[in-house]
């Protein structure tokens, strides 16, 4: 079957770190950023946490002729934080949102005023079908109590649903992005079994960078060791996966990372480290399309994965209720105080007395206190509700899945006793048939 040349693609994916007024030398750096990338070369730059317009606008400005190609997705309060610059032309854009992302009395976080999603760019190269997908997940920010362990679950399984459901008609899938999870992380096993993905760490040929692959290390100056806990050296949450659809095939030349520090530069590009990959595209002539799979091929390890996502994802369900609950009992409270404030209103009426019996000051401090509560319990309501309704939504999703993998599991053990029987029964019908 004849082959076309070799393709070479590759591809740059960073977490810039870039909060504006908040990260230490953000101006600087995507300065660095930018020459960086211009210098560099690279068909595909994934970048995240560029919240800022104005410093995307910046890069976009300053690789106007390296890479003359753009999409910046918008989302949320402050954005999805998530570019894409290319050297080749961009045919199609798509962003989806992820339906649940932390809590926005976590501030401190900034997770949920972030809006997190994936961003899909469809490219056309070298006449190949590419959809490059660039996302960042919710952080984790405590290994032992993670709290947020059943929302980056379900953004996960909502993260593989989109890249299944909108790669049929694709070459290549590349996914590269901050998925803040370590790499036999609930999430990622979810991610890679559901959609084949390959990593670009385990599948390199060559591989030069940071020991492990590590893309938050505990040398890079922006880095608190103590929230990498107990991973002395560092963990690996930045990721480039990639497969190979229809007539190509695929294969990870070389991986590099950044290493902390920049030569002849005072300060890293990120307190991530940057990850470069070079994809090698093999493309058949005339040997038609391979059929694409909506659906996941059934595996005993794969309804165990989801099997293990849904008891995660039931844990934050029941979170999310105890929740509501509380929040409900804090507005009964609320309404309670409001109904006093009332009561004491209507005393001077029903008195006939002009003179109020309860000191102003305190009375309006107390029906501002009644108010204050029952708005603020009646927002968490609401929010407590929405995520109640999504953890079921994707919880019945889950058991779906295992009953849809369960029964081709089973469809697959009937089956092949009948194939092996007729396999063994061909040579000795076909030896009594003989002359």
């Amino acid at each position: 079957m004849a082959t076309t040349p070799a393709v070479k693609l590759r591809v740059f994916s960073l977490n810039c770190w870039g909060i504006r007024y908040l990260s230490q030398h953000c101006s600087q750096r995507y300065e660095m950023i930018g020459q960086l990338l211009k210098e560099e070369g690279h068909d595909l730059a994934l970048l995240q946490e560029v919240w800022s317009e104005k410093d995307y606008l910046f890069l976009k400005k300053t690789l106007a002729h390296s890479h003359p190609y753009t999409h910046y997705f918008k989302s949320g309060v402050i954005g999805s934080g998530l570019a894409v610059f290319s050297k080749h032309k961009i045919l199609d854009t798509f962003l989806y949102r992820y339906s649940i992302n932390g809590y926005p009395y976590m501030a401190h976080h900034g997770d949920w005023f972030g809006g997190k999603a994936v961003g899909m760019v469809i490219v056309d190269i070298c006449g190949l079908a590419v959809h490059a997908y660039v996302t960042h997940l919710h952080a984790e920010y405590c290994r032992e109590k993670d709290s947020y362990l059943p929302h980056r679950v379900v953004q996960a399984w909502e993260l593989q649903h989109f890249v299944r459901h909108t790669s049929g008609c694709a070459d290549l899938v590349i996914l590269g992005g901050d998925l803040n999870m370590h790499p036999r992380d609930l999430g990622n096993r979810l991610l890679l079994s559901y959609t084949g993905l390959r990593d670009s760490y385990a599948e390199a040929e060559k591989f030069e960078g940071c020991e492990d692959g590590i893309t938050l290390i505990a040398e890079n100056p922006f880095i608190n060791k103590k929230e990498l806990e107990p991973f002395e050296n560092g963990i690996r949450i930045d990721y480039i996966l990639f497969k190979g659809l229809s007539r190509v095939s695929v294969k990870c030349e070389s991986l590099s990372t950044t290493t902390g520090s920049v030569p002849g530069k005072p300060f890293p590009y990120s307190d991530h480290e940057a990850l470069s990959a070079v994809l090698l595209l093999q493309s058949e002539e005339g040997g038609g399309p391979r059929p694409q799979r909506c659906s996941a091929e059934p595996d005993p390890g794969l309804v165990d994965i989801v099997n293990e996502a849904r008891t995660e994802v039931k844990v934050g369900l029941h979170h999310a209720e105890r929740m509501r609950g509380t929040v409900a009992r804090m507005g009964m409270m609320g309404l309670a105080l409001l109904l006093v404030e009332l009561a004491i209103a209507l005393v001077p009426w029903l008195a006939h007395s002009t003179e109020h019996a309860f000191p102003r000051a305190s009375f309006y401090l107390l029906g501002a206190l009644s108010f204050t509560t029952l708005l603020l319990t009646a927002l968490l309501y609401i929010f407590y509700s929405t995520q109640v309704k999504t953890l079921q939504g994707a919880e019945d999703q889950m058991r779906l899945a295992v009953t849809g993998l369960q029964e081709k599991l089973q469809k697959r053990s009937q089956t092949q006793p009948v194939e092996q029987g007729r396999a063994q029964g061909e040579p000795a019908s076909t030896s009594a048939n003989s002359p």
